[in-house]
């Protein structure tokens, strides 16, 4: 029986991210808006270009939560998208709202699910998530590292004029500003980052990495990135139903792991058919491990705050 992947959000994430799971072929997909008519033409689009490659995949879209109902995956990219000098901030309260909301009514009818959380800001919407569906820690998983990551490699890709394929990079901490990028772990085909960039220049590809979302929302004015979200979205779905045992950074519910309880931080972890299977520990610097407590204590704060305004 095929896999179902219900994408909350028809905007351009969930909408790339549909593209890209029917594309695959390792699954069908409800998507999922409230804006009547959108979800139904995208999915419609998307199942037209599997006309061209031949893909067997079935995509509809729908205004009613609903038909989601039985799905094996859901992906919350639903919210409100980070505008031009908007703060992550400044998202918590709508976005816990929205994201609280969908779960609420979405969990009994998925029982079994996985989910996946995109909503910004992620680690805190995951955190939500994982409260409302009251279901364990391994189905809930925030995407966020991975696209960090690949914003790290990009960078330095093109500053070395090599390819990225062969740059390995992990980043921990929270999506955002209080990203921890893991220099020490960073090579290029094994040969350590240290030889071939200065202590200078690799501060400024880190720092680039950690404003990589807020520098493509200055360009584009409008919106905010969603190509490498998405694709980064797909490495997690695509980890989970075809049980892939990769190890990705991701945002993980943390119940004494490097420390901490109670709040979700990005982390190495094991995804594979059940959610994920294994959190890996790395023994951290001190430096590191001050800068993975910032993030952690921002998470955390930011928690607090639904806490008591009683959005969890």
């Amino acid at each position: 029986m095929r896999k179902k992947v219900a994408i909350v959000g028809a905007g351009n994430v969930g909408a790339t991210l549909a593209l890209f799971v029917v594309n695959s072929g390792i699954a069908d997909v409800i998507l999922f808006d409230i804006v009547e008519g959108m979800p139904q033409g995208k999915a419609l689009d998307i199942l037209q270009n599997t006309a061209v490659l031949g893909v067997k995949s079935r995509i509809f879209g729908t205004n009613n939560l609903e038909d989601l109902a039985g799905a094996d995956m859901v992906v919350i990219t639903a919210g409100l998208a980070r505008k031009p000098g908007m703060r992550r901030k400044d998202l918590l309260m709508a976005n816990a709202e929205i994201v609280g909301g969908i779960v609420d009514k979405i969990a009994p009818q998925c029982p079994n699910a996985f989910y996946i959380v995109v909503t910004n800001p992620m680690d805190v919407m995951a955190y939500v998530t994982l409260a409302k569906a009251g279901i364990s820690r391994q189905r809930v998983i925030g995407m966020g590292g991975i696209l960090d990551s690949s914003r790290f490699k990009t960078f330095i890709s093109l500053e070395l004029g090599v390819s990225p394929k062969d740059i390995e990079t992990l980043v921990l901490g929270g999506h955002g500003l209080y990203m921890v990028p893991l220099v020490r772990f960073t090579t290029v085909k094994g040969i350590p980052l240290s030889k071939w960039l200065s202590k200078e220049k690799i501060e400024a590809l880190v720092n680039r990495t950690r404003e990589g979302g807020a520098e493509i929302v200055a360009l584009l004015k409008t919106g905010s990135a969603y190509y490498a979200p998405a694709q980064s979205t797909f490495e997690m779905v695509k980890a989970i139903i075809l049980d892939e045992k990769r190890i990705l950074p991701c945002s993980a519910y943390l119940d004494g792991e490097y420390g901490v309880k109670d709040v979700f931080n990005g982390v190495p972890v094991v995804l594979g058919k059940q959610g994920i299977e294994k959190i890996i520990e790395l023994e951290l610097t001190e430096e590191e491990r001050l800068a993975f407590e910032n993030s952690t204590e921002e998470v955390r704060g930011m928690i607090q705050i639904l806490k008591e305004e009683g959005k969890i």
